[in-house]
């Protein structure tokens, strides 16, 4: 049974680096990225993304995050896997718990989210569950 969980993260440490800069402005970029949750999701992330700046300001995004802490009273850890863009509107990503990847009390946890980041304090909400539970 899919359960529904209420978060907040908030961004706690960003590095990005350009690794290849085109004619025009347009670049790619990596970002290491350290995050705090709280709520439903109480512990720490760690992700990385890759980034494409278009000149126009716009960007793309792809990003791997690993989570340690405790949903629903289970402590372990998980991975996170993001898709997003950003524009002048802030930064929005679907994303979702890759399978498998759930350890300790975590293990088998799969789920979805996205949120819409317009500062560094992001809420945001997600479906999750245990699979084989």
């Amino acid at each position: 049974m899919s359960r529904e969980a209420n978060c907040t993260f908030k961004v706690i440490s960003w590095d990005e680096k350009p690794y290849q800069e085109f004619e025009g402005g347009a670049k790619l970029t990596r970002a290491k990225v350290s995050l705090a949750y709280q709520g439903d999701i109480s512990g720490e992330g760690f992700v990385e993304f890759l980034m494409s700046h278009a000149a126009n300001g716009t960007a793309s995004f792809v990003g791997m995050e690993w989570v340690k802490g405790v949903v629903a009273g289970k402590s372990g850890s998980f991975i996170i896997q993001h898709v997003g863009t950003y524009d002048s509107g802030g930064a929005r990503s679907a994303w979702s718990i890759v399978p498998g990847s759930g350890t300790g009390e975590l293990a088998g946890i799969v789920g979805k989210g996205s949120y819409v980041a317009t500062s560094e304090s992001v809420p945001f909400s997600f479906s999750y569950e245990f699979s084989g539970a």
